[in-house]
């Protein structure tokens, strides 16, 4: 059985990470246990890491689909007509990662890829 103190309160947790994210401690919980405090860590780092391995993929993504400069803006046809042989093999990869139209230009060229 565990005691009040070890209990942990989701809304405290989510309450301590809102706080942490929006750098701002005025809505911080008062009476926040050492584990929810804990465990609000281990969620606002846990999220963080996913945010920074999405906007890296992200950013893998966009090296692949801009290969050369263009004078317009080219359209997302245009990128993957200059796509190299065997870039879509990685965007596949990185199809989560892509902007909503290179997911439609990509599913329409060589279909959505089966998601892992």
């Amino acid at each position: 059985m565990t005691s009040d103190s070890e209990q942990v309160r989701p809304e405290v947790v989510d309450a301590i990470v809102a706080a942490l994210a929006e750098t701002d401690p005025s809505d911080l919980p008062e009476d926040a246990t050492r584990a929810e405090k804990d465990a609000a860590k281990d969620l606002y780092f846990t999220r963080m890491v996913a945010g920074r391995e999405q906007r890296d993929r992200q950013s893998r993504a966009w090296e692949l689909l801009l290969t050369r400069s263009y004078d317009d803006p080219p359209t997302w046809a245009q990128l993957f007509d200059d796509l190299p042989a065997g870039t879509e093999t990685e965007l596949a990869e990185l199809y989560d990662a892509l902007p909503a139209g290179a997911q439609t230009e990509y599913a329409k060229r060589y279909g959505a890829p089966a998601q892992a």
